[in-house]
């Protein structure tokens, strides 16, 4: 997949396009990107994604914005995954959040992109105050000859999916209805880092991540499968959180556990498979507190594994 940082000011190729956050690139996102790709082989022409960094609610609200499922290095690998040629990453700016939906039309779709078929999801709205819609679009369309079709929202066991409904799910702790809308675990990638090491002298030694996200979608303690470091996933448990017992300082991190391994990791990049969450993060009293749950927390994880090997 080719990636493109912004919108070139012109183009003379078409393209079969779609535009959206994608965050997670859920089951939703899937359908819609398979429509997409199969439009591509049946037209020959390139399946494209328009996407923005920073995500728009980012950009418009500091406050409550929502916490991203995935981190803009994981979004590509999915979309890539998904078998799409092109990847435009639209900086979302204020000159950009100024363009008209008229302006967004002209400028992005028909000279950046020169698109030739559009496909959007059916609440897709766009341009300065969001007064671009479907209609505009399909009218645009009739007007410079480009087609548009609307993508449905999808649901699954009767629920609609969605970017906000998985966040709910990891909220809670629900991992298992997480991965049936994503059709996958949520997981985490990120490289290896040095830490504390801390770990290693309560007899629990630890691969620490480095988390793009600031403010990740869940935290707790949770059995975990890590691709990566082996030809097959690896066991273990891994805690997000700010580890109160040890300095609270406020900004997460994640550590793994890999159950029976012993050799260095350092920089590698793995990526964390969230299977079950076992419990929040507590503060304890004592370092000897800790290790005794961090016992039990991996006891657990194991008996996990002995009834759902990998």
């Amino acid at each position: 997949m080719q990636v493109f940082r912004g919108v070139p000011e012109h183009s003379a190729h078409g393209c079969v396009l779609t535009i959206g956050n994608f965050d997670g690139v859920h089951r939703g996102h899937q359908a819609l990107l398979a429509k997409l790709v199969a439009l591509s082989r049946a037209t020959g022409l390139p399946s494209a994604v328009l996407t923005f960094e920073p995500h728009p609610r980012e950009y418009f609200t500091h406050e409550n914005r929502p916490r991203r499922l995935t981190s803009l290095r994981e979004k590509i690998q999915l979309l890539a995954d998904q078998g799409v040629d092109r990847l435009y990453i639209g900086r979302f700016n204020a000159r950009f959040a100024a363009l008209t939906a008229e302006e967004f039309v002209e400028d992005v779709l028909i000279r950046g992109l020169c698109v030739r078929h559009l496909m959007i999801g059916d609440d897709f709205c766009f341009g300065k105050g969001r007064r671009g819609n479907f209609s505009m679009l399909q009218a645009a369309g009739r007007d410079t000859g480009f087609t548009v079709e609307a993508m449905q929202t999808l649901a699954h066991e009767g629920e609609r999916v969605s970017s906000s409904a998985v966040r709910a799910a990891l909220e809670e702790g629900d991992m298992p209805h997480a991965a049936r809308l994503l059709g996958r675990p949520y997981s985490i990638r990120g490289r290896v880092m040095h830490g504390d090491k801390i770990g290693r002298t309560i007899g629990f030694p630890t691969a620490n991540i480095q988390l793009k996200h600031r403010s990740p979608p869940l935290m707790g303690i949770y059995t975990v499968s890590v691709e990566g470091l082996a030809d097959r996933p690896w066991p273990g448990v891994a805690s997000v959180g700010v580890r109160p017992t040890i300095n609270d300082a406020g900004r997460p991190t994640l550590e793994v556990h890999l159950f029976d391994w012993d050799q260095d990791c350092y920089d590698a990049h793995l990526k964390v498979n969230f299977l079950v969450k076992q419990r929040d993060e507590e503060r304890y009293d004592s370092l000897e507190a800790l290790t005794a749950q961090i016992a039990r927390d991996a006891e657990q994880a194991r008996a996990y594994f002995a009834q759902n090997p990998l």
